[in-house]
């Protein structure tokens, strides 16, 4: 009997690593200035999207506070909190009881004058198996992340998991080719981007579908670059403080690694999306298109340097 449940459990492990499908869920939200129901609303939609088979969930930047980096203000330095920590134990119990892959990003105080934008995966075990800190911190009008984040300390991360190896960057990562190329070469296949981006107000007539135009295209060119997936997990809705206003844009969204949009949410509501992907596309796409074999890394000397003046 005992010998039969091994031989079973073998046979399962090998079936896991043959199969190279799985489902990715993307829970794009409208932030609230009420902490406590933006976690149940959260939790209540991580169910849904499990309900409907994913495997691997994310989350919006920050996503149980209002974008509160609009702003200089030392008083929420208060919002941050331990990793590993009370919130974090919330959601390592959802993600076992869930048995999903799920990612979360939180404001974290690793100690007094010291704090990240930090985004950590959880296993389906309920274990927090990657802690990765935000590396490229914004300094722009609404989006005074210096005043409140020190640059990521641990680099660029990728993790395996029973659905995939994957990666996460944060937001203004996502303008930076060198984020998803070092997440690539990690050796991820999916690469997640928690994200907390918009307009602002005055500008969205004359700037707005430029600005999420490139967004977009930006991270087409990661997926078709790095031949990789990637996923963007947006938040909604207008959020203001004093005269500080943006109009988050949503429109999250998974693309393939030949830089398809297969799936998408809309700009102005909440949703759940749920995708299905095949990550043996990671494996055809660098085999058609072989830019990692190609790339010339003893002439990339210049890439180290903030200017290159020969």
């Amino acid at each position: 009997m005992n010998g039969k449940i091994e031989i079973e459990k073998i046979s399962q492990i090998y079936l896991n690593k043959m199969s190279k499908k799985t489902k990715v869920g993307v829970i794009q939200l409208k932030i609230t200035k009420n902490k406590e129901f933006n976690l149940k609303n959260s939790i209540s939609k991580i169910k849904e999207a499990a309900l409907k088979g994913a495997k691997i969930i994310c989350m919006p930047e920050l996503f149980l506070t209002e974008y509160f980096c609009k702003v200089e203000n030392h008083s929420y330095f208060k919002i941050a909190e331990k990793v590993p920590g009370s919130t974090s134990d919330i959601f390592c119990k959802l993600a076992k009881e869930l048995n999903i892959i799920l990612i979360i990003s939180l404001f974290e105080k690793k100690l007094s004058g010291i704090y990240y934008n930090t985004c950590i995966t959880i296993n389906n075990n309920g274990k927090i198996i990657s802690k990765y800190r935000k590396m490229h911190i914004p300094d722009d009008p609404g989006y005074y992340e210096k005043f409140y984040f020190a640059p990521g300390d641990l680099g660029f991360k990728n993790v395996k998991t029973k659905f995939g190896d994957i990666g996460t960057l944060i937001c203004w990562d996502q303008w930076f080719p060198e984020a998803a190329r070092l997440t690539a070469l990690k050796g991820s296949e999916i690469i997640f981007y928690p994200t907390a981006i918009g307009w602002h107000p005055k500008e969205k007539k004359k700037y707005g579908k430029s600005q999420l135009d490139s967004w977009i295209t930006i991270q087409r060119s990661h997926a078709i670059a790095n031949g990789v997936f990637v996923v963007a997990i947006n938040r909604v809705g207008k959020e203001k403080k004093g005269k500080r206003e943006i109009e988050f844009w949503g429109n999250s969204f998974v693309i393939d690694p030949n830089g398809n949009i297969i799936s998408k949410l809309k700009s102005n509501k909440e949703g759940i999306l749920v995708c299905d992907i095949n990550l043996k596309k990671v494996e055809s796409a660098r085999q058609h298109w072989p830019f990692l074999r190609d790339r010339r890394i003893d002439a990339y000397k210049g890439l180290i340097k903030n200017q290159n003046n020969d």
